[in-house]
């Protein structure tokens, strides 16, 4: 069997050559390729995993400012003012002894664009995968996660400024907001980890619930219906005061090999309560008529679409901060709701306060407003974002605070979450605002200048997308590794569609070698299998009864257990399904969970296993 950094690097020489390839003006160079098996031999993964990904965010930052400066590749010889590595391709875009932009290359960016996108391919392609990271960088981000809570402990915003944000924030949420109506309010429970490690079904039992939720979202109502107060069932549960609450629980999840992302897990009853808030301001904020297509939380194509356009125009900036969630001072995240007593208080009662790191201790009371893992993170945070970045341009083109001023700002300010996208030519100003409200501008991943944007996933290039393709899972060696082989049959589609037929062939043919040979299929086929650019599709037999083509493929499906609900517990779980007015769909995880709850017939028996597919072999369309 071959060795992980074997298949990996095997994997990295066929994206070069098949960015080689697409690349017409550029031959191999075989030394690239000594470079990268070299290197791999020294280094290990890390020179695929983290090592290229700052090569490519050197030469975007380079592109940017349109020129090499001695800060840039500085773990790469040099020939010249550009690197040694991939020279080829570089010495196209920047001139070999300057390092300044070509002068055709400046002109006419466009010719350059399969340059760019070939670059960053062959940096990028390993930058996501999913190993876990070195133990002391583990280490690192825990303690930047505390660190946090030092320097919030040491924030102050300006009287002045803060004023100004109240006033901005009023303007823009008050009217919006005070349609809130507890009793309208519909906790859920999402699909996540809670911080009692109960899942599924479990959720619906509570053991403990918080004193300070009484008022706002009492025990006998809220997670049992009113015929309930007699039950054994509350017996069971320990209502308990702020002392005694139970903290979050902090844990380090996959990034990239730089370093895990630190996430906060609720207490069950919290994210309850959170879910039902989090669904209002969802609705309010995505319809309201200050913030509607300029605050969006389901859907990235708008923010996706300006940076797209704003690559080639070069009108708008797109900002990327750093440790966006853990940064949002709580003092001025209520700010924004003191318009709405009874909201504002809503929320207080449902926030943590105390967070638990992996060794056991305990941080708090917590200044940020949340980590990531409540569910009312994401919101607050972009509504936070959105009124401070609205508060800096005023202040910047010199604007009274007023409904008008306020209006007529917003419309030039798109925020998904902490993806911001602002006028290109005040883009500096913002940041220095957004600074002196705690925020961390992360300079190598904002572009105000140049021909490159980033925003929601999307990487764009003079008006052509250069998102590169990702590989996110280990190789697959069985068939009880079904999500391995999802993902490399999904990875290795992007790749065939993009043209790297290489690199497409080697991650079908691992497949291959568990599943069988994978049948040719339609790209919204449910079953695992191959697209083609030929015109044919695979086909085995003819289904008379529904009328179509059909073939026996793959089928990812959740795997499912023995989770069985009864009582006052299953009472409240058929209350909620049918008290749902809308559809509940997390923007973080795609996943829709009021049709979670409403499709499955046997919701109160099992449950399926949050993140965890099998495979199964079913007669499939060969054609949608």
């Amino acid at each position: 069997m071959k060795s992980l950094a074997t298949v990996q690097l095997e994997i990295a020489q066929c994206v070069y050559q098949d960015a080689v390839a697409k690349c017409v003006a550029v031959a191999s160079d075989l030394r690239d390729l000594e470079t990268i098996r070299s290197r791999v031999e020294h280094e290990g993964l890390s020179f695929l995993t983290i090592a290229l990904p700052s090569f490519a965010d050197d030469f975007t930052r380079a592109l940017a400012q349109g020129r090499i400066d001695p800060t840039h590749f500085r773990s790469f010889k040099k020939c010249g003012a550009i690197p040694a590595f991939l020279q080829g391709m570089l010495s196209l875009v920047f001139d070999r002894e300057t390092g300044v932009t070509n002068e055709q290359a400046r002109h006419r960016p466009i010719d350059i664009s399969p340059i760019v996108e070939a670059v960053r391919q062959i940096c990028l392609a390993f930058k996501k995968i999913e190993i876990d990271c070195r133990p002391e960088r583990v280490d690192k981000a825990l303690s930047e996660f505390a660190a946090v809570e030092h320097d919030l402990a040491e924030f102050a915003v300006r009287d002045e400024l803060r004023r100004r944000y109240v006033d901005v924030a009023h303007i823009l949420w008050a009217s919006a907001l005070a349609r809130f109506d507890l009793a309208s309010v519909v906790p859920v429970h999402g699909p996540g980890a809670t911080a009692e490690r109960v899942s599924g079904n479990q959720k619906y039992r509570f053991t403990m619930w918080h004193d300070r939720l009484e008022p706002y979202f009492p025990l006998i109502e809220t997670a049992y219906s009113i015929g309930a107060v007699d039950a054994e069932e509350l017996e069971l549960v320990s209502v308990v005061p702020p002392e005694s609450e139970l903290p979050v629980r902090v844990t380090p999840v996959p990034k990239t090999q730089k370093g895990p992302r630190i996430i906060a897990i609720e207490p069950c009853c919290m994210q309850y309560a959170q879910q039902g808030i989090r669904s209002f301001l969802y609705e309010t904020i995505e319809t309201s008529k200050w913030s509607k297509g300029h605050v969006n939380f389901a859907d990235q194509e708008i923010n996706r679409a300006h940076a797209l356009e704003a690559s080639a125009s070069g009108q708008l900036a797109t900002i990327d901060l750093s440790e966006a969630s853990d940064r949002v001072p709580h003092d001025l995240a209520m700010a924004m709701f003191d318009c709405v007593p009874d909201l504002r208080d809503a929320i207080e009662s449902c926030r943590s306060t105390h967070a638990q790191l992996p060794d056991g201790t305990v941080i708090g009371p917590l200044r940020k407003f949340a980590s990531m893992g409540s569910a009312l993170c994401f919101p607050v945070e972009a509504m936070y974002f959105y009124t401070a970045c609205v508060e800096a341009l005023l202040w910047e083109r010199k604007l009274p605070v007023n409904p008008r001023t306020v209006f007529d700002v917003s419309r030039d300010v798109y925020v998904y979450g902490d993806d911001i996208i602002v006028p290109a030519q005040e883009a500096t100003a913002v940041g220095d605002h957004l600074r002196q409200y705690n925020c961390k501008v992360n300079m190598r991943k904002s572009y105000s200048e140049g021909n490159f944007r980033e925003s929601c996933g999307i990487e764009a290039f003079a008006g052509e997308e250069v998102t590169p393709t990702y590989i996110r899972k280990l190789p697959p060696t069985n068939r009880q590794q079904a999500d391995r082989l999802v993902s490399w049959v999904a990875t290795g589609n992007l790749f065939y569609k993009r043209g790297y037929w290489r690199t497409a062939e080697y991650l079908f043919s691992a497949v291959e070698r568990v599943l069988g040979r994978l049948p040719y299929l339609s790209d919204t086929s449910p079953g695992l299998g191959r697209v083609t650019f030929l015109g044919g599709r695979s086909v085995e037999r003819w289904n008379a009864r529904l009328q179509r083509f059909e073939v026996k493929a793959w089928i990812p499906e959740p795997l499912d257990r023995t989770d069985p609900l009864e009582g006052y517990g299953a009472l409240q779980k058929c209350l909620t399904i049918m008290s749902l007015r809308s559809s509940l769909v997390d923007p973080m995880t795609g996943i829709d969970l009021g049709q979670i709850l409403v499709t499955d017939p046997d919701h109160l028996e099992r449950t399926a296993q949050y993140g965890t597919v099998t495979l199964k072999r079913r007669w499939v369309p060969s054609q949608q």
